[in-house]
């Protein structure tokens, strides 16, 4: 069957993957976005529904002052007897931990911290009963590697003493570790090269868990950094899956680079995605990923059931016309949120957000509340009435990547004036570079458009003809012109400065 790829678009990086019976369960990184660590479901691999996410307020997930790109790095989710275990690491609070659940629709355990460094972790259950715990770290030396030692899920103890299990296969940065069992020998697959253009998947075997671990002959397993078609960059971080037919599958983080009147630049800004991929064994018992180590955009393989036939924009259109009391599972928001600042007027059909001092360009939980920005050609629009102001308000619609780098249309009030503003941050620059006076009408709509090379932004009054504001570079969106190292993509969002605002019929269009 055909199927297209990504799996999953926008910003789902380090994607782990598990199977229960006929249904299989993907998380990815989120960083300092909230809620975090999104649990998705599938029947078929390839359309995916977001059930939630495992950490939440209810299970004290803490991102305050949580830096760009800090956050949850790299979760692990495994299924065993009837319960899944994720683990994963905060680097901006107390490190790695694990929560479990039997039904991930019913949300997760509280936290069970693991007083160890490193990051990247995996869980293994052996046949005989023992759980290993898998991370990397370094040596005496300070060289990369990846440790091993026992656990117990439930409570985060560990069993064990850490043993160094590989330096990897001679790649830079080996991480990403998982830990397989095959033909009665232990398999360890880990990404090298850095999560950049010369990413690579690796893997190696043992007899025993403990190694010596033989690397692969025909490593790497999966990379595109030689790659000269130019449609997918970055490849690596994966995990592999046994469906209920046999058949074995390996999801991976993967790129699409923007670009514009002078074709494809080595640039992306809508994150690192989620791919999928056939795998089969060859007669030595090694894995052959996709056409030899690549993927392809369409791709055609054995999936476990039929694909729906949706169109793929559709599916991933959003639309909130805030008549429902619950907010949509694709919200986010930037570190902890405070809930008082989010009223959905349901009587109303609108949003009400309170705006504090906290603003989009500090380090803080500003009102801000978006969702992924999930292609490169899409038609973002919401109505918004201003309503109580102070100098400095600024309430609008933004395309975000983080705290330096982000493009806003928006109602402000300067110097006792209402305007509506064209704002930008990047790097250390912030600057309105576009504005326009306008009435105190009460009916105003933006909208941002944007295709592979520009954010175009747009805004009416009182029902008038559409007026150009201007618009606003990808290239100074995408991750490689970042000054701090950045492992995240963009939203589209809503947001609210130094006063309050009522926004009504928020929609994202994709277009083909």
């Amino acid at each position: 069957m055909k199927y297209r790829n990504p799996i999953l678009s926008g910003f789902h990086p380090d994607p782990s993957i598990c199977r229960a019976g006929e249904d299989f369960y993907l998380v990815t990184s989120t960083f300092e976005f909230y809620p975090g660590v999104p649990v998705y479901h599938s029947r078929n691999l390839v359309d995916w529904e977001l059930l939630g996410y495992c950490m939440t307020e209810e299970n004290e997930f803490n991102l305050e002052k949580c830096a760009p790109s800090g956050g949850i790095y790299a979760p692990t989710i495994r299924y065993h007897e009837g319960m899944f275990f994720m683990i994963t690491t905060n680097v901006s609070d107390k490190g790695h931990f694990i929560v479990h659940t039997e039904n991930p629709r019913n949300g997760w355990s509280k936290p069970q911290w693991i007083c160890e460094g490193g990051i990247d972790p995996t869980l293994f259950w052996d046949d005989d009963g023992k759980v290993y715990f898998l991370c990397n770290g370094n040596d005496a030396e300070g060289h990369s590697t990846i440790e091993i030692c026992e656990i117990n899920p439930f409570n985060g103890k560990l069993l064990s003493e850490r043993r160094i299990l590989s330096y990897g296969c001679g790649g830079k940065y080996p991480e990403g570790a998982h830990l397989y069992k095959r033909f009665g020998k232990y398999y360890l697959m880990l990404a090298e090269g850095g999560t950049e253009y010369g990413h690579m998947e690796t893997i190696q075997r043992a007899d025993d868990i403990y190694g010596p671990y033989e690397p692969c002959p025909h490593n790497p397993i999966l990379t595109h950094r030689d790659d000269t078609k130019g449609e997918i960059h970055c490849t690596g971080h994966a995990d592999i899956v046994e469906d209920q037919n046999g058949n074995w599958w390996m999801v991976c983080l993967g790129t699409r680079c923007n670009g514009g009147e002078r074709g494809i630049m080595m640039q992306h800004h809508l994150g690192r995605e989620t791919f999928l991929t056939p795998v089969v064994w060859s007669e030595n018992g090694w894995p052959i990923v996709g056409n030899n180590g690549k993927i392809a955009l369409s791709m055609e393989g054995p999936l476990p059931e039929e694909v729906s036939d949706t169109d793929y924009t559709e599916k991933l259109n959003f639309e909130d016309n805030f008549s429902k009391a619950e907010f949509d599972l694709r919200y986010n928001y930037l570190r902890n949120p405070h809930a008082e600042c989010y009223v959905r007027e349901l009587e109303n059909k609108s949003l009400f957000l309170k705006g504090t001092e906290e603003t989009l360009n500090n380090q803080a939980s500003p009102t801000w509340i978006g969702v992924r920005q999930q292609e490169f050609c899409c038609d973002a629009k919401v109505d918004i009435e201003v309503c109580e102001t102070r100098e400095g308000f600024r309430a609008g619609l933004t395309a975000f990547y983080n705290q330096y780098y982000h493009y806003e249309i928006c109602v402000a009030k300067n110097q006792n004036k209402r305007e509506i503003q064209l704002a930008k941050h990047v790097h250390d620059i912030f600057a309105v570079t576009a504005k326009a006076e306008i009435p105190a009408g009460k009916q105003i709509s933006l909208r941002v458009e944007s295709d592979k090379g520009k954010y175009y932004f747009y805004y009416t009054v009182n029902g008038e003809k559409e007026v150009f504001l201007g618009s606003g570079l990808t290239a100074g969106l995408s991750t490689e012109g970042t000054v701090p190292m950045s492992f995240t993509g963009t939203y589209l969002a809503l947001f609210a400065e130094n006063g309050d605002a009522r926004f009504k019929n928020f929609s994202i269009k994709y277009k083909k």
